[in-house]
């Protein structure tokens, strides 16, 4: 059996598990064998035993402070940059390991960066779909979708093969359907879009509209004051929840 088989195999005989109470159904969640020190490190991921305490207590700060701005409540978190290599893949990446870090939670990472897609690195073997081909495709339901990662807790949905007219894909009845199934169904889930730049993709726009709160990376040194306002005016300063400066 290919890696990919068991993976996937493991996500669908645990999701009778999953319809039980969130701390019985994080205790059952099917795992795969998780990412050793030199793993986590190769992909740049924050993990409790790092040596930079500094890395890993920014990114529990974001969590904390995404928290709190939802009362506790599990939302749909958009992280987006200002510009292209701005480092929001990097970012959202990091903040959902941050949530899985804590046991009582899990997180869920939706690849929607057409420009750049790299969280299926995050995978142990090859993805068969991703949310273009869920949303393009109707045979297709969320457990196709969905992949472990080496990464305990932390869940996986990537981009997808089907990437033309995906912009018409986001913006569709079916997308957000797929995001309040994914929200209401498990309430200890915590969702993260990886969007494209705001200010320089329609696709990132419409996500924006899906999200509850928005996280804007700013890349050190790269931006200008103007380009900074333009995608804080972009995002709107009701979503947008702060800048992550990004050096």
């Amino acid at each position: 059996m290919s890696k990919h088989g068991e993976v996937k195999t493991l996500y669908q005989a645990n999701t009778d598990a999953e319809d039980k109470d969130s701390v019985s159904r994080i205790e059952n969640m099917g795992e795969i064998e998780a990412f050793d020190t030199q793993q986590l490190d190769a992909l740049k991921l924050v993990y409790p035993a790092m040596k930079n305490t500094y890395l890993l207590n920014v990114f529990r700060e974001l969590r904390t402070s995404l928290l709190k701005s939802q009362n506790g409540k599990n939302f749909i978190c958009m992280v987006t940059s200002v510009g292209f290599g701005g480092g929001a893949s990097y970012v959202a990446k990091n903040l959902a390991t941050a949530f899985a870090l804590d046991k009582a939670k899990t997180s869920l990472l939706i690849d929607a960066n057409l420009y750049g897609p790299v969280l299926e690195e995050l995978i142990i073997g090859e993805p068969e779909f991703g949310i273009t081909d869920y949303l393009s495709q109707s045979h297709l339901n969320i457990r196709d979708i969905v992949y472990a990662t080496g990464v305990p807790r932390l869940r996986v949905v990537p981009l997808g093969d089907n990437k033309e007219g995906a912009a018409e894909f986001f913006s569709s009845q079916k997308m957000n359907q797929f995001v309040e199934e994914v929200r209401t169904r498990y309430p200890d889930r915590y969702i993260f879009l990886d969007a494209p730049p705001i200010a320089k993709s329609s696709e990132a726009r419409i996500l924006n509209e899906v999200a509850d709160v928005v996280l804007l990376v700013v890349a050190h040194g790269q931006c200008t004051p103007a380009q900074i306002n333009a995608a804080v005016d972009s995002v709107g300063k009701d979503k947008l929840l702060g800048l992550v400066y990004n050096n």
